[in-house]
């Protein structure tokens, strides 16, 4: 693996590295870890990379990547910078012959997201988005029981993603993580809404298996001063006729990262947290309710193909942010051997999650910029 960003200083870059690392299926060789080649190739030396790869431009990497024997040269390239600099890195990356690992949101634009699309149909490779959250065994228990039926048909779906941290004008100290989530140029059309809502429109789809048909949105910018919005909520219409409500807040002052999703159907109702992502609640009429824990039980194989240790030992944000790295080196490595891939492990965001994605900043945006909050189709 070659890595885009993520060198001294970042925050997201440290997390694929370890993600990456955990099963022992993908190895880090190379890197331009920043836009200052000097910071890049320190970067570089602090990982204990060989001097000669670490290099001082996206560009510089994936041409003389490309220029090496098939044995030595990077396989993929993780892309963890801001969101202006993941489209012409991943397109790259794409006709140079990689494949592309990339954190979200995708890009800029629905019109970028479309085109990468079209490069990686075109390309044959594989693109994985990290919307990390649909890696943890027990979002996979959510997804299957609502696919066998459990749940009946579904009727509302709530899911939240509050955090605290922008309660105040952080990005006016010069915070780095601050500074460029605030910023049109570097973030996008949204700010809250692209960061995490996204993340929360993913996970609404992901485990439903519907797509949000339309919605209404209520945008807020709290912060003086600040450009993009830091808190909403919007109204969904799913494509099965189902209601729903996302709210998304950075400025939840105490929240941490409390991403949350509950589902209702005509049966029974489900209830999964981020903040205890080890167990499933769930809601019968009729029945007592029930708590699933991961790795106990009559799981899912998709569940169970995705824990790691035994029950009662707590897996986390690394395990599920390493479940979509070990996927994808299972395919790859399927691709280069010619056999097929595992149904259990060909499970991770694509390239057409991040069209979802960038469609619903930019249908919420729209929405949440009229005079009045129309609903908006998506």
């Amino acid at each position: 693996m070659g890595m885009i960003g993520g060198g001294r200083g970042a925050f997201i870059g440290g997390v694929h590295r370890m993600a990456a690392a955990l099963d022992g299926q993908i190895e880090l060789v190379c890197g331009a870890f920043s836009s200052d080649p000097e910071r890049s190739r320190l970067s570089g030396a602090d990982l204990f990379l060989s001097p000669e790869r670490c290099y001082g431009s996206y560009e510089e990497m994936i041409r003389t990547e490309a220029s090496l024997p098939e044995n030595i040269r990077m396989d993929l390239v993780s892309i963890v910078t801001p969101n202006y600099m993941h489209f012409d890195p991943a397109m790259m990356a794409l006709d140079h012959g990689f494949h592309v690992v990339c954190d979200k949101p995708v890009c800029l634009s629905l019109h970028e997201a479309r085109q990468l699309r079209d490069k990686v149909k075109s390309t044959c490779l594989l693109f994985a988005l990290t919307h990390n959250y649909t890696g943890y065994p027990m979002v996979k228990q959510a997804r299957q029981m609502i696919a066998h039926g459990e749940l009946g048909e579904i009727r509302r779906v709530i899911v939240e993603y509050p955090q605290g941290w922008l309660s105040t004008a952080l990005e006016a100290t010069d915070q780095k993580q601050a500074a460029w989530r605030t910023d049109p140029n570097r973030s996008g059309a949204a700010g809250a809404m692209g960061d995490i809502g996204t993340h929360a429109e993913n996970l609404a789809e992901y485990v439903t298996g519907l797509k949000i048909a339309s919605l209404c949105a209520d945008l807020h910018t709290h912060v003086a001063g600040r450009r993009l919005d830091d808190d909403g909520s919007v109204l969904l219409r799913m494509n099965n006729g189902a209601r729903g409500v996302l709210y998304a807040s950075q400025i939840s002052a105490g929240e941490e990262n409390n991403l949350r999703i509950r589902v209702y159907g005509e049966k029974g109702s489900l209830d999964w947290s981020q903040m205890e992502p080890n167990s499933l609640t769930v809601r019968w009429p009729d029945q007592p309710m029930q708590v699933m824990r991961t790795g106990v039980g009559a799981l899912y194989p998709e569940a169970q193909a995705h824990t790691r240790i035994p029950a009662g030992h707590p897996e986390g944000y690394i395990e599920a942010f390493a479940n979509i790295y070990r996927n994808v080196a299972y395919c790859i490595q399927a691709i280069i051997s010619n056999e097929p891939v595992d149904p259990l492990y060909n499970d991770f965001p694509s390239i057409e999650d991040g069209v979802r994605g960038m469609a619903f900043i930019e249908a919420v945006v729209r929405s949440g910029r009229q005079d009045e909050t129309k609903w908006i189709r998506f």
